[in-house]
């Protein structure tokens, strides 16, 4: 009760009616067009430092490291660990945009960089991202708890980066003890079932499966070299061109993804990789935000995360009825403000979990 009393006083936007742009803001499929095509309206370039990890495989994960601009208001450390969405990196204009209001909040701000996300960055090692892969999380997340013993960490996840944000806060292994809590936006919770959904018609999902595969294609194709060497393909028994023209996610998976990473079906890969087997070990506060009319997360997703808030106590649902898939634009008539809705929401949901401790 704590924690929910502290999150509805120090968040004036759950008071507030959420008014998305007049002409187009009430249209989930213009409000995820315009965040895919554009991202935002307000483009900062924010300064920060990229900074590499070699991992045991061979792998080289970078992230970028932001400093706060100005101090926090409870003259708290706290850092802002972002996991982007699919294929995107601290260079996605939502990102940056988000990152450049954050500093100026008190907040540093780290993102993750999915393996083979960065165009200027090559691949040192046989292997990209995954849809729920902590394991370069994990060994992040521990160098910047060495790097910054005395900060305070929130986890803020992005659709698929959410995915991953809130199972590696569900898994059973060695965390930092500084972690405040987790912000998960617009994630769909459950790979297995999600899988089926972006199959139908209904919603457009089918359009925006193939935008997905196409995303997820051009990732492997920008690294082709690395990820199709002869030994690569002899080991996984990899049909590079079966993989290039798989027309969906699905099949991408099946005849690549599960394959490179150990799994006999594409069923056994989704479910070790959703969240949602991992959700019930959670111990910190966690919020979870989606869009009714978000066309990549049908109804049925979204009841995952509504019963999940229902039984734990340091869980909070919030739901919005437009916002699209990570839109949430806001004010205007037909240009919506520099600041997002969500941009403003996450700012305010942190500035509560630091008062929770």
């Amino acid at each position: 009760e704590k924690f929910i009393e502290t999150l509805v006083k120090n968040c004036p936007s759950i008071h507030e009616k959420y008014n998305p742009t007049w002409l187009w803001g009430k249209s989930g499929h213009v409000q995820t067009l315009i965040h895919g095509l554009i991202g935002r309206v307000h483009c900062p370039l924010p300064s920060g430092e990229r900074r590499s990890l070699p991992l045991g495989d061979g792998s080289t994960l970078t992230y970028d490291l932001y400093e706060a601009l100005l101090p926090h208001d409870d003259g708290l450390d706290v850092t802002l660990v972002l996991s982007p969405g699919i294929g995107n990196s601290s260079e996605s204009i939502y990102i940056r945009a988000f990152i450049d209001n954050a500093r100026k909040h008190g907040y540093r701000c780290v993102v993750m960089n999915h393996l083979g996300a960065l165009k200027t960055v090559k691949l040192t090692a046989s292997r990209i991202f995954t849809y729920g892969g902590t394991e370069d999380f994990s060994e992040m997340m521990n160098q910047i708890t060495n790097d910054f013993p005395g900060t305070n960490f929130i986890l803020v996840g992005f659709s698929m980066g959410a995915n991953i944000v809130t199972k590696y806060l569900g898994e059973k292994h060695l965390k930092p003890s500084r972690i405040l809590g987790g912000i998960s936006i617009c994630q769909g919770y459950d790979a297995l079932r999600g899988s089926k959904f972006l199959l139908e018609w209904e919603n457009l999902r089918r359009v925006y499966l193939y935008a997905l595969t196409e995303n997820m294609k051009s990732v492997i194709m920008r690294n082709q070299s690395m990820l199709f060497s002869e030994d690569v393909k002899k080991k996984y028994d990899l049909n590079e061109r079966l993989i290039l023209s798989a027309p969906s996610l699905h099949e991408l998976d099946e005849c690549y993804t599960r394959k490179v990473h150990g799994y006999s079906s594409t069923s056994e890969f989704y479910q070790k990789e959703s969240c949602v087997n991992y959700m019930h070990n959670i111990n910190v506060p966690i919020i979870l935000l989606n869009a009714k009319d978000d066309p990549l997360t049908p109804q049925p997703l979204l009841d995952i995360a509504h019963n999940f808030a229902d039984k734990h106590d340091k869980a909070v649902f919030i739901e919005l009825c437009h916002g699209g898939h990570l839109g949430f634009f806001e004010g205007g008539l037909l240009y919506p403000n520099p600041i997002t809705w969500l941009d403003r929401f996450v700012i305010e949901m942190a500035n509560a979990l630091t008062k929770v401790q």
